[in-house]
């Protein structure tokens, strides 16, 4: 009998022995993880808190033991600073796990706060009865603070900080919904300077963005409250006004030109007068689409500059036919005639790998120019926009394939580049035939599909993602590459990263060439870097205008460079020429 007590009596030693160790095995897992674990028993009294908790409640496990979890955990509404229901609290009357919600904010007793994301799971007995719930969370701050950087950036022009074209578009989209569902009226002026030009030519681009910094100040003390203020490319700017009738539309735009009329720009002891041409245009409820919106606009501007410049035109349906036609009619002859005659021309802007280690060559952008009769260069700020307007964009991209593969074929050895890029449109991208015509004349060039580039930017390849991701699959099976182009600058780009087979990033340069002096765009460039250093996708940072900005895209990591600062975009033609007087020389 004292034998089988002392087994007994030994046998508890040892399940007590193992339970301690268990408890100690526990308790070092808690204290090692990096998230905040609270424990509390069924009255949500807290029993536990390892010491990440801890650090971020403010509160040390001694003293919130016993204590409602209420106390030591508080959570609030990031946005507005409602207080939010405990999520521990909610699983223990639901007896079910239960998610926080997406901007939960922990308020620390000393007022210090931190972004989290939680989740509040039941703590259950051998019998499956619960008997507390515990609560899981981890600090999010620098993660929620880079994604609305990246949000504000997405909807927002870097230089004004007034909103961006994309996001102006998707707000007159809202105001036609609403003038068709609430028979409301409001409208649209479309805002070009008049002699923005003379100042950049003069004084360099420095003083150009500092004008269009103080006229964006000036038009937003110019307008209502309801109104949105927006610039919507260099020199162009747009304002919607909510719920005005089309004659008090033309007196607030007569209000600015007339303010835009008598200011005097200063620059290092220089004065400017600027002028504005203003197209107005209604937005009601027979409004077709919001794409008539924006081209009506665009004529009546081009109208009231025709009348003389600084003027404004109100748009109506007789003169926006006759602009349109009178466009269209120049457009439409220009570049077919450019391309019927051959006046395209391609240039080239190297991209340098950034670690020198690398014995990488160069590689570059091929970059198309059209030749006026006289001979005087068409630059892409002019010529894409046209010929995206009127639909000439396919026929010029099949051309740049055409000829650049031509090119390569004949002189790439010359060159000495490792790979050339090609930018496709989305105009292009969206036609069925255009994977035989590539795949096509890939073959019939000779080239190595490895040293061609296909560039898409980020909105061509979400407008039919489907379809961009087949075509780049395709063409990735003979051996080309593809870069996704202005890379960050929506918010849907890290969600379609995972469907588009890409081989490079290439950052928006509106984030890079402000890094050194905004850390918000450094902070998006470094994030930028990281996700595609974790997808094992090249980086490329364009826009490098100086040594500062060079010199931190190295110390972050970026893999390429492009910019002024590296290479200025030169005729391939010269270039050839060149070489060849060396090889002769």
């Amino acid at each position: 009998m004292a034998e089988a007590i002392r087994n007994r009596i030994g046998a508890l030693h040892q399940s007590e022995h193992a339970l301690h160790e268990e408890k100690e095995r526990a308790e070092v897992t808690l204290h090692s993880i990096g998230d905040g674990v609270i424990t509390t028993d069924l009255m949500g009294r807290v029993r536990y808190l390892n010491p990440v908790a801890e650090t971020l409640t403010g509160c040390a496990q001694a003293a919130a033991v016993g204590k409602s979890i209420e106390t030591v955990y508080r959570v609030q509404d990031q946005s507005t600073g409602s207080p939010l229901a405990n999520p521990a609290r909610l699983c223990l009357a639901e007896d079910t796990v239960i998610s926080g919600v997406n901007l939960a904010q922990l308020v620390r007793a000393d007022g210090r706060s931190y972004a989290v994301e939680e989740t509040a799971a039941p703590i259950r007995g051998k019998a499956g009865k619960t008997i507390g719930a515990v609560l899981v969370f981890h600090d999010v701050t620098e993660a929620r603070e880079a994604s609305r950087k990246l949000g504000y950036q997405a909807t927002h022009d870097a230089l004004t900080g007034l909103i961006n074209r994309r996001e102006f578009e998707r707000q007159v989209d809202d105001a036609l919904r609403d003038a068709k569902e609430n028979d409301t009226n409001h409208a649209f002026c479309y805002m070009d300077l008049d002699q923005f030009k003379v100042v950049n030519d003069t004084c360099g681009h420095i003083a150009g963005d500092g004008l269009l910094i103080e006229l964006a100040t000036m038009l937003r003390h110019r307008v209502r409250e309801t109104d949105t203020v927006a610039r919507l490319g260099g020199d162009e700017f747009g304002i919607l006004m909510r719920n005005l009738p089309l004659n008090e539309a033309r007196a607030l735009a007569e209000d600015i030109r007339n303010r835009v009329r008598d200011y005097r720009y200063l620059w290092e002891g220089q004065t400017f007068e600027i002028g504005i041409s203003i197209g107005v245009v209604p937005i009601r409820p027979d409004t077709a689409a919001a794409v008539d919106i924006f081209s009506n606009a665009d004529i009546a501007c081009f109208v009231a500059k025709d009348k003389g410049r600084n003027q404004i035109h109100v748009s109506s349906m007789d003169d926006v036919e006759q602009a349109r036609r009178h466009l269209e009619m120049q457009w439409s002859v220009r570049i077919p005639s450019a391309l019927e005659n051959d006046r395209f021309v391609l240039h080239y802007q190297k991209i340098y790998p950034l670690d020198a280690a690398s014995g990488e060559a160069p590689r570059c952008e091929l970059l198309v120019r059209m030749l006026e009769e006289d001979g005087s260069l068409i630059l892409p700020g002019r010529l894409i926009p046209a010929a995206e307007r009127f639909r000439h964009m396919p026929e010029i991209d099949r051309w740049v394939i055409r000829n650049a593969l031509q090119l390569i074929a004949r002189h790439g050895t010359m060159l000495g580049l490792a790979a050339y890029a090609i930018n496709l449109s989305g105009q292009s991208l969206g036609q069925e035939d255009l994977l035989d015509f590539v795949k096509r004349e890939i073959l019939r060039s000779g080239v190595k599909p490895s040293l061609i580039t296909f560039e898409i930017t980020e909105t061509a390849a979400i407008r039919n993602v489907s379809h961009a991701a087949r075509f780049m699959t395709e063409l990735k099976k003979m051996g080309c590459q593809f870069a996704l182009d202005d890379f960050g600058s929506g918010l849907s780009s890290f969600g379609y990263l995972k469907m588009l087979p890409v081989d490079y990033l290439k950052i928006d340069g509106s984030f890079v060439r402000n890094m050194v002096h905004d850390e918000h765009d450094h902070s998006i460039v470094v994030a930028i870097t990281q996700i595609a250093k974790t997808l094992k996708i090249g980086c490329v940072a364009e826009f490098i205008e100086d040594e500062a900005t060079l010199l931190a895209l190295k110390e972050i990591g970026v893999d390429y460079g492009q910019g002024y600062f590296l290479h200025r975009p030169e005729a391939i033609a010269s270039q050839l020429a060149a070489e060849t007087q060396l090889l002769r020389g």
